[in-house]
Parts: structure tokens; sequence; C-alpha cells
């Protein structure tokens, strides 16, 4: 870091180093260098989270599958004992999603839940595979000076890809990531119809082979986790020497005063939680997780009533999925061109409008399979795109970090909902189900709109006040925004450099 910022925190001083030349123009890169080194990030960390997530989140509704493969009968559940084995996941999930230093993996449970052979047995499986979950925090790839220790995976692994890409960036890379939900919804079917064929091998049922083969997987996939999860930009191999002084120029000039490792303080916390944006965010992850979690706890429940056989309900549960992960990544990559989000956010959601509508009337089932099409393929990009809509608008570190961390736990609510609202009783056509995700479908609309107003009012008052600001960012680089000639322009003299960093995305150069 400059002379300018090494009093926050020496301990951290070399965080923005100064190039060997002495001049910020000798870290500017040619696109061929930025592409270069960019692709070199990306192939350490996405290909490796994605599967990590996508294995994660089949561990987590693959007990869907299992129940058109016999779970029900085997172990003889009635009445809402198989609804009550759904939520209490997602109890113990939320509950324990706190910060924690663990590294607590789950996989071998999901493996273990294809041994029970009672009610008591699944629902203590279940209870222990959220809590292992919860538990889980990424504190190997959260190191000083950014030690926040995000409980599961999803969560640290977005709060990082923050750290390590561009705002115009960061839609296409969590899209990645979030897509391997359509991914799991996909594989889950695929696997699910041919592991079921295993039906009495070993005295098990096909319902605890889709278990413990899954599970095992998992567990196999998740140890080499210590090695192959990178830290941050400042302090990892993935970039060395000048290359790394280059990619943290590069972030500066984009983030400004939001990418500053700082060290904890409460302030940044407070911050998070004093604003009042924090919650409409929250709203808008559950709003956006809420459609999504219900399919894919039901996705073979509601092709079976349409009049599939289970097996065949196994394999029609792909190509939703598919299309859902083709419609993210699209979305993802229009969304970074023209650094929109809300826009995306509205128009999926009216896309998933349209397919619950069509669900929610009386119509043929081949007009209710193409509605979830609808479904998954709107809504599907919406919750990446606000998680990158709130990654792009908090800073600095911590303060980000705890506004996911709520975000992500309110959001996870979504489960506890869609887990109880989609009883046999009110088979076929689920009215309470899809009625429910047609609401929150709307108040993702609502949530996303007051965002979308509050972002456009504070930018044209700066505007107004301070004038235009360049559009890379860099007149908020911390390089220069703690120059005495920055501080008069931005009308910040008389602020600590700390307290001016930590202003993060209430810069004025933001």
């Amino acid at each position: 870091m400059s002379s300018h910022t090494a009093p926050i925190d020496e301990k951290h001083a070399d965080a923005y180093p100064a190039s060997e030349v002495g001049t910020l123009d000798s870290l500017d890169m040619s696109p061929s260098e930025e592409r270069a080194i960019k692709r070199k990030i990306t192939i350490a960390i996405i290909p490796y989270c994605t599967l990590l997530y996508l294995l994660n989140f089949l561990d987590r509704v693959n007990i869907g599958q299992a129940r058109l493969a016999g779970l029900e009968k085997d172990l003889h559940l009635k009445g809402n004992q198989y609804y009550i084995a759904l939520t209490v996941f997602f109890v113990s999930y939320i509950s324990f999603e706190v910060p924690l230093i663990s590294r607590f993996d789950g996989s071998s449970l999901i493996a273990l839940m294809g041994v029970v052979n009672n009610f008591g047995g699944l629902v203590a499986a279940r209870f222990m595979l959220g809590l292992a979950e919860g538990f889980y925090s990424l504190s190997s790839i959260v190191p000083e000076p950014h030690t926040v220790f995000l409980g599961g995976l999803f969560p640290g692994i977005n709060f990082l890809l923050t750290t390590w890409y561009n705002r115009n960036e960061q839609n296409f890379v969590i899209s990645l990531l979030s897509a391997a939900v359509s991914l799991a919804g996909a594989f889950g079917g695929i696997l699910a119809f041919g592991i079921r064929h295993m039906d009495g091998v070993g005295g098990k049922g096909g319902w605890a082979w889709i278990f413990i083969l899954e599970g095992l997987f998992t567990f196999i996939c998740a140890i080499p986790a210590w090695w192959l999860i990178p830290d941050f930009p400042e302090d990892h191999r993935v970039l060395k020497g000048i290359d790394r002084e280059r990619w943290l120029h590069r972030l500066a000039k984009n983030q400004g005063v939001t990418s500053v490792p700082l060290p904890f303080s409460g302030r940044q916390v407070r911050k998070a939680f004093g604003d009042w944006r924090t919650y409409v965010y929250a709203l808008l992850h559950i709003g956006t997780a809420l459609p999504l979690s219900s399919l894919a706890l039901f996705m073979p429940t509601i092709i079976k009533e349409l009049g599939y056989r289970n097996a065949k309900a196994n394999l029609l549960s792909v190509p939703p999925y598919v299309f859902g992960f083709i419609t993210t990544l699209l979305v993802a990559i229009a969304s970074d061109r023209l650094l929109q989000r809300g826009i995306f956010i509205i128009g999926g959601m009216l896309t998933g409008i349209v397919g619950y509508t069509i669900l929610l009337t009386n119509v043929s089932n081949g007009a209710k399979y193409f509605a979830l099409f609808l479904c998954v393929g709107g809504c599907s990009p919406c919750v990446s795109t606000a998680i990158t809509l709130m990654g792009n608008n908090y800073g600095p570190a911590y303060t980000r970090a705890a506004a996911m961390g709520f975000f992500f736990s309110v959001g996870n609510c979504a489960g506890l909902i869609s887990s109880n609202v989609y009883p046999n009783s009110t088979a076929p056509r689920f009215f309470r189900g899809h009625g429910i995700a047609l609401a929150f479908s709307f108040m993702t609309i609502v949530c996303v709109s007051i965002l979308m107003a509050s972002n456009w009012r504070e930018n044209m008052r700066r505007d107004r006040v301070y004038g235009i600001v360049a559009p890379d960012g860099s007149d908020a680089d911390p390089r220069k925004a703690l120059t005495p000639e920055q501080m008069v322009n931005w009308g910040l003299e008389g602020l600590s450099e700390l307290e001016i960093i930590e202003l993060g995305d209430r810069h004025p150069g933001k």
C-alpha cells in the first residue's frame, strides 16, 4: 500500500504494493495480459468450487429423487413425516450458519442416510446434515486480513469471488457457481434413474443407494479442498510478483476503497446492519430462492403427478434444469456487459410468474411440463444476479461479509417454507405451493424495484454534488483517494484515512 494508506494497518501495509517502477501506470496491463491472468485465476477457482457446490446442493435435495425410489414406503413414513424430514435440515442449517471455525464435512452423513431404517433415523440424519453444513466454514480461504468465518459453502465462495473479480465480471463467475444448482437438478435426475436400479443390492432399496453412492462421491471430491481452494488475491500462490501487483491495481481501480483489506472493526459490521438496504436485500434473496427451492425439493413429485411413472419422472426432471443452466449463463453475460442487474431480475421473475400461473390453471399436462421450463429458466438467473447486485454495493470487506452472511441466512429460510407447502393432499395442482412461490416472486419484483430506485436516486445525487465520476471506478482507487487533493474534491477533509476507507460503497467516488 502506498504511503497514503500505510497508517491504516501496518501489518498489511503491502496489500497494495507500489510497482517496481514506482508509478501506477507501470501496473496497467494490455488486454492480452489481462486475459491471461484472468484465465489463470478462473481455472484456479471456478471449476473445483463449482463442483463442490454442485455436489453440496445435490446432497441437500436428492431426498426428492429418493422419495420416488421408495423412501416413504420402506421407512413406513406417514402423514407429514416426510415434510418434517425436509424441514429439520433447514432448521439446523440456518441455526448454526454462524461465525465458526470448522471443517466438518457433511458428505459422510449423506452416505449414512442410506442405512437408516425408520423415521427417527432419517430425521436425525437430516438434522445432522444441516448442522454439518451450517458449521462448515471456508476459514482457510478467508485468511487475515479478511478473517470472516462465513458459515456455509455457498456464502463463503460467493464472498471470495467478489474479492477476485471486477464488478462487471462478477455476475458471470457467480452464475457459474449458481448454475451448479441447475446441474445438480439435472444430474440428480439422471443419477437417480440409474442408481435406483440397484434396488435389492445388499438388501437395500434403490433410494438407499442414491444416498450412499452420492454421499461417498462428495466425500472423495471434498478431500482436496484443503489444497485446491485458493486464498485472496493479495496473498495467494495463484498470482505472484508483478502479476499480483497488476491484478491488485486492476481491482483497486474498479472496486476503489471497497477492495482495501482492513482489519476487523465493529464499525464495519454495524454499518451493514444499520443500512436499511441490508434487510431489503435479504427479502430479495428469499424471494428469488423460494421458487427454486420448491422445485428442487418437489420437481420429481410434481412431474409424477402429471401422470408419469416414477423412473420416467426422474428423467423428465432433467430438461428443465438444463434449460435453467443455459438461461443463467446467458443472463449473466448480458448483465455484465450492460452493467444492469435489477432489470434482469424483474424479467426473470416475470417469466417464472407466467410459469407458476400456468401450473395453477386447468391446462394439459404438456402445458404444465412446459411451465416448469419457464419457472426454472426464469427464476434460476435471478438468484445469482441478486447475489451480484448485493456484492457490488457493499464495502469494505467486513461490511460486505456481514451483509452477505445475513443475506444468505435469511434466504435459506426459503427451504423452511418450501419444505412444507407441497403436501400430498394438494396434488396434483399444488395450489398452496405454487401460490406461495407466485407470491414470493411478486415480492421479489417489489424489493428489487425499491433497490433500483434507491441506487438511481443516490447516483443522481452524487453526480449533482460531485460531478460525473470515471466509469472505471478509478476515482476511488485507494492509491488516489487519500491524497489531499482528492479529499478536498470529495468533501472528505477532516476525516482520517481509516474513516475514508471505511466509507466503502458510501465513498462519493464509487
